[in-house]
Order: structure tokens, then sequence, then C-alpha cells
């Protein structure tokens, strides 16, 4: 899996609240979360990102609550990746469990300034900043989290086992 996308970067403690504001948790939509993403933080984000864009922040992105409306919201409008420095351990879980690409990079982080273009190679363990010319490695996914992220989270990888395992189950019953 290789994305590429502008980098919005952010500072340390970007949490929860920040992601999606809790006057927006009275719902569950990803498109109506999508909405109201980083919000407060940046205003103009929703309105000027695109589609595969990154974001880029510091120490323990997603700290606070553990609801999985932060990361819903996140894949939700559009974001491919998020590349921390570290991030709060539910977060990481919940954003894994959504198939939302996250990535610890302490030193990409430093190096990347808002507005670069990157792509980042998730099997590889590689992001290259193509303003720059600069790269960076990181710790690739084992291939059991990329089979999760490639079908777009937990929930659908499960489906997908499901329904190959019922399969193969049903053509040995008929021998």
């Amino acid at each position: 899996m290789i994305l590429r996308g502008r980098a919005w970067k952010y500072g340390d403690n970007v949490d929860t609240d920040v992601i999606i504001p809790a006057r927006y948790l009275n719902t569950s939509q990803p498109e109506e979360l999508a909405l109201h993403v980083l919000e407060d933080l940046d205003p103009e984000f929703r309105s000027k990102m695109e589609k595969g864009d990154i974001i880029v922040a510091g120490h323990n992105f997603g700290c606070g609550s553990s609801r999985e409306h932060a990361p819903i919201a996140i894949k939700a409008s559009g974001v491919g990746c998020v590349v921390a420095k570290s991030f709060a351990r539910i977060f990481y879980r919940n954003a894994i469990n959504i198939g939302l690409p996250i990535i610890e990079a302490p030193e990409a982080v430093e190096r990347i300034k808002s507005g670069d273009i990157l792509e980042i190679d998730l099997e590889n363990g590689e992001i290259r900043n193509l303003s720059s010319g600069e790269s960076f490695r990181f710790k690739a996914f084992p291939p059991f989290l990329m089979e999760i992220l490639r079908a777009g989270g937990l929930v659908e990888y499960t489906k997908r086992r499901l329904r190959g395992d019922n399969r193969e189950k049903g053509s040995r019953n008929t021998r």
C-alpha cells in the first residue's frame, strides 16, 4: 500500500476532543463526523484538505477519551494516514480497528513541514518527502495488520475471513 498526500502538521497532545469536538458526539455517522474533524484546532482543514492528505503530529496524538469517533472522523474526512511521534494507546488500537493507517516516525515528524507532499509505503516502512527529497524509515506493519488495513478495518477483515472459511468448509463437506 502506497499513500500519497499533502502534510498537515500539528503539535503534541492533539486529543480526541480536538479531533472531533464533543458537541458532535450525538451521532456516530462517519459522514457527519467528517464535516467537523479538527474544526476547533484548524478551521480551514476540512475545506482545504484533499482526499489522501496526511496528518503529521507530535507526541501523544489521540489522547483523551477512548471513543472511536476520533479515528472514524479522520478516516471519513478522506485523510489517508496519520504520522506522529507517538500515539495514545487506545487511539492506536481504534485506528487499526477501523482501518486508518497510523505511523510512529519521530524523525520524520521533526523534518516534515506543513504542505510537504509525502509518499508512504506501508509495507516497506518508508516515508518519502517528495518536497524535500528526504526519506525516513519506520517499522512496517506486520502482515496481519496490513490485511486488516487492506480490508478497511477489523470488522471487514473478519467478515472476509468468515466468508472464506465458510466456502472452504462447504467445499470440504461436499466431497
